[in-house]
């Protein structure tokens, strides 16, 4: 059991979104070791199939198995939407997504039940969030609108550009026109856009980053299970970083949000696994 307790976390994502995923564990769980797998070849998963992203996410666990690890963080809106369950009933590793946290908090802050849900398609399309906000409160009302610019933008670095504003302006336009006291940032690269879409949205939206409340559901579960690193002793790197492709993006992506000076990026063949 000790040697489970010391044993890093799984974290998984299309690409370099997952790293606002991974900055919140290491902020909320310091003691933890992290793995980080990157599918930066086949981003983004928000306009594949269904089946796609199960096979990707497949292989991707198949690859965190080969680590060891002791949970996966599946830190991807579109794989925890369309792969995570069938993905948790062929592991015998805790696993979880980045959806359930956001939505229950989402489901507890509305106070005029109108939540709107901003994320790729394939996440708004599921009807996911939906589905578990309802099973809190039927009476709530959830309007996703999917933002399929974001993405690149972001990874672009274009955080608080004319042009993100401009199409910020455009995705939300639809959701505040119906009253929505609460917007869920459905997508893990979102949260770097926080600050603008606050400005954007005012005080009288409450904005939910299902980020920090996986990261706070992942305490939780290590809890439970018995599985919190001690963290008694110092290590050199407790964080790993592999990706399908780009390394050298990726690392000046990651060194440029993360609290941790990312040394060496490891590319791997994600299709052996």
């Amino acid at each position: 059991m000790n040697q489970r307790k010391d044993a890093p976390i799984g974290v998984f994502d299309s690409g370099v979104g997952g790293l606002t995923v991974a900055r919140e564990i290491m902020r909320n769980l310091p003691h933890e070791r992290i793995v980080y797998f990157g599918d930066t070849a086949r981003v983004p998963y928000g306009s594949k199939s269904k089946e796609t992203v199960i096979r990707y996410s497949r292989q991707i666990v198949r690859f965190l198995q080969t680590q060891n690890v002791k949970a996966i963080v599946v830190a991807c809106n579109t794989a925890s939407a369309l792969a995570l369950e069938t993905i948790r009933e062929e592991i015998d590793i805790p696993i979880i997504g980045v959806v359930k946290p956001g939505a229950k908090v989402a489901a507890l802050t509305t106070r005029n039940k109108k939540i709107g849900l901003i994320g790729t398609r394939a996440t708004v399309k599921s009807c996911l969030y939906k589905t578990i906000i309802q099973k809190e409160d039927p009476q709530i009302q959830v309007i996703g609108q999917a933002c399929p610019l974001f993405v690149p933008l972001v990874e672009e670095g274009w955080l608080k550009d004319p042009v993100t504003i401009e199409i910020a302006k455009r995705y939300l336009e639809p959701l505040l026109c119906q009253d929505i006291d609460t917007l869920i940032l459905g997508c893990t690269h979102y949260p770097l856009l926080r600050s603008m879409l606050k400005t954007l949205v005012g005080e009288q939206v409450t904005l939910v980053n299902p980020a920090y409340e996986t990261a706070k559901e992942l305490e939780r579960l290590l809890k439970r299970e018995h599985l919190e690193h001690e963290g008694e002793e110092e290590e050199e790197f407790p964080y790993r970083f592999f990706v399908s492709d780009e390394e050298e993006h990726f690392q000046e992506f990651a060194n440029s949000i993360l609290p941790y000076d990312v040394k060496m990026t490891k590319q791997i063949n994600i299709e052996e696994y």
